[in-house]
């Protein structure tokens, strides 16, 4: 699906009335989640601002690339990593983005596991002939690291939500632009 398909399924779920929710979105967790997630995502589409290095970076892409993002509207991970994703793309009219829910068929992810797990967002980047590129996700390694220590430690949910909805509010996209950024120079 293309950003706008991803944006108008986001909607629809934030639109039902609460007893025409389906799974995962009936459980009201899931659905503070992506309200949540809704505005943080239009937040930084207003306030992120991408790197230069970044920038020069996507600019530089030479060859048709698709990038296969797989998310979920309930993930918080991806409010704060899809708007700079999206954003970078539009530099550069041979990179074509689509979006995959991971509950959903294709259930792609299920070939793009972390650790054994289904964690998302999930970013495949392709060449013309459809041969994997590269892979990144699901959050910048010192968000991660953080992820990491804190479910080591045994926090409990609402703790893990706030040191990582933190450190992203602090970091506003530069760690991913960054990775990103290595991650294009290699290619």
């Amino acid at each position: 699906m293309t950003f706008k398909d991803y944006c108008d399924q986001f909607e629809l779920i934030l639109n039902r009335k609460n007893e025409e929710q389906q799974a995962p979105y009936d459980n009201p967790h899931y659905l503070d989640y992506t309200k949540l997630n809704w505005t943080r995502m239009n937040r930084w589409f207003k306030t992120g601002k991408l790197t230069p290095e970044f920038t020069a970076a996507i600019q530089h892409i030479d060859a048709y690339q698709h990038w296969i993002i797989i998310t979920e509207p309930w993930c918080g991970d991806a409010a704060h990593i899809i708007p700079f994703l999206e954003m970078a793309s539009h530099l550069n009219p041979l990179i074509k983005v689509t979006y995959e829910l991971r509950d959903t068929e294709p259930f792609r992810i299920n070939q793009y596991l972390t650790n054994n797990g289904k964690s998302i967002p999930k970013l495949i980047i392709r060449n013309a002939e459809g041969y994997d590129l590269a892979t990144w996700g699901p959050r910048p390694k010192d968000c991660q690291a953080l992820y990491m220590r804190l479910t080591a430690e045994k926090a409990d949910y609402d703790t893990v939500k706030m040191e990582l909805q933190k450190w992203y509010n602090a970091n506003k996209g530069h760690d991913l632009q960054t990775e990103m950024t290595e991650l294009l120079r290699k290619k």
